[in-house]
């Protein structure tokens, strides 16, 4: 049993690290403030630091060394900071419409509409004393079923019961949109999860990754007591699931290939992959999982599927028990007692992320909520928080940086005619989402029961766990729904979606510091436009440039263009791997690749929209001894001031395709003419790289 709310490919402007964990403590006040000014915070510059020297620390020094990272976070920043208010906001509203005080605002909830599933859904989260009492009582049925495991055949049947409530572990099914024909929904099969975040924690050598897996050895240990099984017992299971977890993972494609989606496309009739894994019976998993009829599926990694015919054809019970119990347990942890969601958080949470206490819990539950009927909140959200006028403006905003990145690539020397036009092509059938969906999601066929009526969290999860599979099942063969959002109107976040090229940018992210409709523009296109000069990058970067206008998986380069792109990718990588961030832990800049492109991308293509708004309403003048170029750049800094905790950051370059905070604020700025004009930055400045050695792709 893995609880998966929603499958989804999409691309975001801010990876999350975030780890689900638990306590009922009363959590700490937080020592950080909050942004409550739009725009540039002249209180939070360093003024006693040239810009030329250190651009970080002149525009967040003071911020930098007045705020502390919360015990409850690992991560501290301008995301973070408009995360934590927008998630207060969206918690007023879900109390006003739980509560009936009349001292509060009147938010009506209808009776059985997908308002109250989000409050009942919320309110079996925020149940701890009925988790407690129940403890361990909601996983026991499915720990039986994978005890009753004594040989393939059972194991084959475990696999198809438990798929459509998120699978059993070692192969899953799933459906999405053709690579190469985006408007058909296609059947895809995946490999099996493991508990440690990437695969580099398996095969690495380094120091951090072997104290991970010591510790990860040591969470098995400590979990499975929970269990009943004493510490000697539990310790041998969990040597024996880091063992076979290795193994799974050892043949994946590593996290660079992954970025491939020519790579991650190999579409298979049945009969080649009973031929490729035949220890599965694979017609009957297919139609006992409720498809009717299907030819072909698509395999992301087909290492990883030959490796499970390996463990498969062993035939060593013992190991698939022992990693199906651990992958069901540990899945369904967050789900249960509040002790056994502890200890889950401290593994996740602290262990891995440096974390020093939980997040309220109440805001534990909205990120759940978020994730499951996201939409429903999301609508009483902007009918509360999103003034019209906002929209309006962004989207105009969004017209400049488009038309902005449309001239870039007219201009381009290394870019031939030919390609140009598809490129412009591309560019100008990119689909827009502004703020909150057309059309809202139907919860109608979801159940979601409340505390009084028996609800609990772990179940109202698996229901739509289930519910999300048999939409997936329903839309095979069918169009592609291009109207579905993927984000929750009240996320801090925005997306491209390649196979859709749309960039989506939810109502959440279109307030300060990012986005403040009566700021001036300079602060608006260094913060949303430059956001969403990010995204419409990603339709061009590495991976993103793999895909036609259509969405579709398909060459549109000609080869010495594709050539040419390629090489001044691997000049963009390299510099970015040049970066250590901690003593012997540098960015990985193949793996961060496409996430620098959209930086840099954006930064361009949003400075070039700004010039074009001076043309047509004439240039403003200085603010606060700021010129409207410099206010651009400061802008940038100050949407990613950051902080991290050692294990976050080290756990970032591990996972996360994007680049750390505080390197996104400088490093893209290093490679753009306009900076050093605006600031004055000469050879021998900390700030500069020669113009020849500056990476200048769009």
């Amino acid at each position: 049993m893995k609880i998966n709310l929603k499958k989804s490919t999409v691309i975001g402007i801010v990876g999350c690290l975030t780890i689900m964990g638990c306590k009922e403590d009363k959590p700490a006040e937080p020592t950080a403030k909050l942004e409550v000014v739009p725009g540039i915070n002249l209180d939070y510059m360093d003024k006693s630091t040239q810009p030329k020297e250190d651009f970080f620390r002149y525009v967040n020094g003071k911020w930098l060394d007045n705020n502390e990272i919360p015990d409850d976070q690992a991560t501290w920043g301008s995301f973070q900071e408009l995360r934590k208010k927008t998630d207060a906001d969206a918690l007023a509203i879900l109390k006003a419409a739980m509560s009936d005080n009349k001292d509060l605002e009147n938010i009506k909830v209808l009776p059985g509409s997908d308002q109250e599933k989000a409050v009942y859904f919320y309110q079996t989260i925020m149940d701890t004393i009925g988790r407690n009492k129940l403890g361990i009582e909601p996983v026991k049925p499915y720990l039986a079923k994978i005890e009753a495991i004594k040989n393939i055949e059972d194991l084959q049947a475990y696999m198809i019961e438990m798929e459509p409530q998120g699978g059993g572990g070692l192969y899953g099914f799933g459906v999405g949109s053709d690579p190469k024909d985006s408007n058909r929904n296609v059947a895809y099969l995946g490999g099996g999860s493991t508990g440690l975040p990437d695969r580099d924690y398996y095969i690495k050598d380094d120091a951090d990754s072997k104290e991970k897996r010591e510790k990860y050895v040591a969470h098995i240990t400590r979990m499975f007591q929970y269990l009943g099984d004493d510490e000697a017992t539990a310790k041998t299971q969990a040597e024996q699931i880091l063992a076979f977890e290795t193994r799974l993972e050892e043949a994946k494609m590593d996290k660079v290939d992954r970025r491939d989606a020519r790579k991650r496309y190999n579409p298979r009739s049945i009969a080649e992959v009973q031929k490729m894994v035949p220890a599965v019976n694979w017609k009957n998993f297919i139609s006992g999982i409720g498809v009717k009829q299907l030819d072909t599926v698509i395999i992301g990694d087909l290492g990883y599927f030959n490796r499970l015919q390996e463990v498969l054809a062993d035939g060593n019970v013992s190991d698939w028990k022992a990693y199906l119990k651990w992958q069901t347990f540990n899945s369904a942890a967050g789900y249960l007692s509040t002790d056994i969601e502890t200890a889950n958080w401290e593994f996740y949470g602290k262990e891995l992320n440096g974390s020093k206490a939980q997040r309220p819990r109440e805001e534990r539950a909205l990120g759940a909520l978020n994730g499951t009927v996201g939409e429903a909140l999301g609508k009483l959200y902007v009918d509360k928080k999103f003034p019209a006028e906002a929209k309006v403006k962004a989207k105009k905003m969004i017209e400049n940086v488009i038309l902005a990145f449309e001239n870039r690539i007219n201009k381009l020397d290394w870019m031939s005619p030919e390609t140009k036009q598809k490129a412009i092509e591309k560019l100008k059938a990119t689909k827009v989402k502004i703020a909150y969906p057309d059309k809202w999601k139907d919860y109608s066929e979801l159940k979601i029961n409340s505390v009084e009526e028996g609800g609990s969290y772990l179940q109202n999860s698996l229901n739509a766990t289930a519910w999300n599979f048999k939409d997936d099942i329903q839309k095979l063969g069918k169009p592609v729904d291009k109207s579905e959002w993927y984000m929750a109107p009240q996320v801090v976040n925005a997306y491209f979606n390649p196979a859709y090229n749309e960039i989506v940018f939810p109502a959440a992210i279109l307030q300060p510091p990012f986005y403040n409709y009566t700021a001036d523009d300079a602060v608006n296109y260094g913060g949303i436009g430059a956001v969403i000069g990010h995204e419409i990058s990603h339709s061009f970067d590495d991976s993103g440039s793999r895909y036609d206008k259509d969405g579709n998986l398909n060459n549109w380069w000609t080869d010495e263009d594709l050539k040419q792109f390629e090489g001044l990718g691997k000049a963009l990588a390299d510099q970015y791997s040049g970066i250590e961030v901690l003593p012997e832990t540098n960015i990985n800049g193949a793996f961060t690749l496409g996430e620098n492109i959209g930086d840099l991308g954006g930064v361009l293509a949003a400075y070039d929209a700004l010039q074009m708004s001076f043309e047509q309403n004439g240039r403003p003048e200085d603010i606060d001894g700021f010129t409207a170029e410099q206010r651009f750049f400061m802008s940038w800094a100050t949407v990613w001031r950051t902080k991290m905790r050692d294990d976050a950051l080290k756990t970032r370059i591990k996972t996360d395709p994007h680049s750390p905070g505080m390197t996104r604020a400088v490093q893209p700025l290093l490679n753009i003419d306009a900076f050093y004009e605006a600031f004055d930055i000469k050879e021998g400045d900390k700030m500069f790289i020669a113009p020849e050695d500056r990476v200048r792709i769009w």
